[in-house]
């Protein structure tokens, strides 16, 4: 099932600016609607529209930041016919408008990403410790002249990064992480590493992605407020769903504050800086 599921998620990702159903994609593999769903949901994290929504945002998150191109024509060049749906689930999947993230590459250049803990809404919650490690293949496609990655880790809802995260950091050069204050709930512990480089849009839109999952959630709850996960991040392929939750802003203090002090979105909590990082 593991192939079929593949085939078809290459199939969503070379058509995702065309307009496309589930049915076409299961008539593509051979199988239900139904069961390719449940199927694909299952090895690869999310369901097969929120897949090609993903593959539909990168691609409008390149087009807003190559061009002048008006919103709804973005909107209609990634197959969507209403701007409206398309800003509110862009908004949903990225954490900001596609107004706020056209700007982001200035705010950015002015206020770049530095380690930071950004902790949850639950003061003395839950604690998610770890460590990070690159494959030599992600190393190699993100610092091909030496320099260290920008590596992200966050808890989500889901197993697939999408808005802002419970609780996340962006790391420093030692590969541990620490994450607090995470609610009462289950998780996912997920990373990704961007490429080592201050240009502001290669951050944005990185051209590859590299990401990984713990291999099992975290259950946080009274009795078991603190858990341990460890990630392995590895070069993923052309067709995988990317990571298209906007990042740097979120390691960014004062950009944070540039946008809500403008009126572009709400801000989110008040990073910490994440040297040293609190072990409890």
């Amino acid at each position: 099932m593991r192939n079929t599921v593949v085939e078809a998620a290459r199939f969503l990702a070379a058509r995702s600016a065309e307009p496309i159903a589930l049915g076409d994609v299961a008539d593509h593999v051979g199988y239900s609607p139904f069961h390719l769903a449940r199927s694909f949901e299952r090895q690869l994290g999310m369901p097969p529209g929120q897949f090609l929504a993903a593959h539909r945002f990168q691609r409008a998150k390149r087009l807003l930041l190559a061009g002048d191109l008006r919103i709804i024509d973005v909107c209609h060049a990634v197959g969507f016919t209403s701007v409206g749906t398309f800003t509110t689930r862009f908004t949903a999947a990225v954490g900001r408008t596609p107004l706020e993230f056209r700007r982001l590459p200035d705010l950015l250049e002015h206020a770049p990403p530095r380690p930071v803990l950004l902790p949850g809404d639950a003061p003395g919650g839950g604690v998610v410790t770890g460590s990070v490690r690159l494959s030599p293949a992600a190393l190699a496609m993100l610092s091909p002249e030496g320099g260290a990655p920008s590596v992200y880790v966050g808890v989500f809802p889901r197993r697939a990064a999408r808005g802002t995260p419970v609780s996340g950091t962006l790391l420093d050069e030692r590969g541990d992480f620490v994450l607090v204050d995470v609610p009462p709930g289950t998780y996912w512990v997920l990373g990704t590493a961007l490429p080592a480089s201050p240009d502001p849009q290669a951050q944005l839109v990185p051209g590859h992605t590299v990401s990984g999952a713990a291999k099992e959630p975290v259950r946080v709850s009274v009795a078991a407020p603190v858990h341990h996960r460890d990630l392995a991040l590895d070069l993923r392929p052309d067709w995988s769903a990317p990571v298209v939750v906007a990042l740097p802003p979120l390691a960014s203090p004062d950009t944070e504050r540039a946008v809500a002090l403008a009126g572009y979105g709400p801000g989110r909590g008040k990073p910490v800086p994440s040297a040293p990082l609190p072990m409890r």
